[in-house]
């Protein structure tokens, strides 16, 4: 089939164009961000369009005779942009591409959106009718759009929606990269009790259930969260680092509410310079708010089998960090 993946140079996109490649499919993709990653698409056979989803004429140029779309790109951690800029791109952006599906006759629109729509999971694991608790800009317009594209699903027109965990794997150094460093000094600060839960969510297993919804029918007008089979605490997670390095690692208890007030006042003094702050709301979240989910819909609807288990997962992302002098 003829595939448009938006934002396909982004780790989550590049990975997704590479399989669909790889099984025989065209690929274009649409991406406002040239390079060496665009130029490698580009190599492997994909057909490219430079230019940004909210812009029409582009996003009908890069939508001629595609049958399926996966709407990928979305604004996350920009600088020096006004709060208008998320939902110019996340809400007003997804429109634009679903409206010139819509026109082309695409007969499916996959869209991406985050299991950070849930927020904080107080009664883990959470399903896909759990609240819907947004904590920042991205997590909210990524949950405004979600609606609109649920709306579509009629006509000829299949749609669904993804919400990934947390994605990591070989080939993006900075995911999990920060973790991965400071384990492989030998000591991990954790600023609290570590109890918090966490669920990964390796690159292939993603990709897997993305080509799972190439299927016609399969998932249309439904919304499925997608992880690993497991989650874990983050102080089990740094431990399991630790054995996929080879390195053992002690962990440093910290209290925790001086990093959330350090948290916020940071990212205020930095934002006006357009500087990344060295930390940030988001970053210390990891620390405290849990992220555990029931995968169980993907599983008996999708039929969705996560086939990396975290270890070995953590261990070719480790392999991959040091081969890229990423450690």
């Amino acid at each position: 089939m003829r595939v448009l993946v938006t934002g396909g140079t982004g780790f989550t996109g590049a990975a997704l164009v590479r399989r669909l490649l790889l099984e025989g499919h065209e690929s274009v993709v649409l991406d406002n961000k040239p390079g060496i990653a665009l130029d490698k698409l580009q190599a492997a056979g994909a057909e490219v369009v430079l230019g940004s989803v909210t812009d029409v004429s582009t996003v009908e140029q890069s939508m001629e005779r595609v049958e399926v779309v996966y709407h990928l790109a979305a604004a996350f951690r920009e600088l020096n942009v006004p709060k208008s800029y998320y939902d110019d791109v996340n809400v007003t952006g997804t429109r634009t591409v679903l409206d010139s599906a819509l026109r082309d006759g695409v007969r499916k629109f996959i869209y991406c959106s985050t299991c950070g729509v849930h927020g904080n999971i107080q009664q883990p694991p959470a399903d896909e009718d759990a609240p819907i608790s947004p904590a920042d800009y991205y997590q909210q317009t990524k949950y405004e759009a979600e609606p609109i594209v649920l709306a579509q699903n009629r006509g000829g027109l299949e749609t669904v929606i993804l919400r990934p965990a947390a994605i990591y794997g070989p080939g993006d150094p900075e995911r999990f990269a920060m973790i991965f460093r400071k384990v492989a000094r030998g000591w991990f600060p954790m600023f609290g009790n570590g109890a918090t839960l966490y669920h990964p969510l390796y690159i292939d297993n993603l990709i897997d259930s993305f080509m799972l919804c190439l299927r016609p029918g399969l998932g249309a007008g439904r919304t499925y969260l997608i992880a690993d089979e497991e989650y874990v605490s983050i102080e089990d997670l740094v431990g399991r680092v630790g054995r996929a390095l080879g390195v053992g690692v002690k962990i440093r208890h910290l209290p925790l509410l001086p990093l959330i007030i350090a948290g916020h006042v940071t990212d205020k003094a930095c934002r006006p310079f357009g500087i990344s702050p060295p930390i940030f709301p988001r970053r210390v979240d990891w620390f405290r708010q849990n992220r555990a989910f029931d995968i169980s819909r993907a599983k008996s609807e999708l039929g969705y089998s996560p086939r990396v288990g975290l270890d070995e997962g953590l261990r070719l992302t480790g392999e991959w960090y040091r081969e890229n002098g990423v450690l």
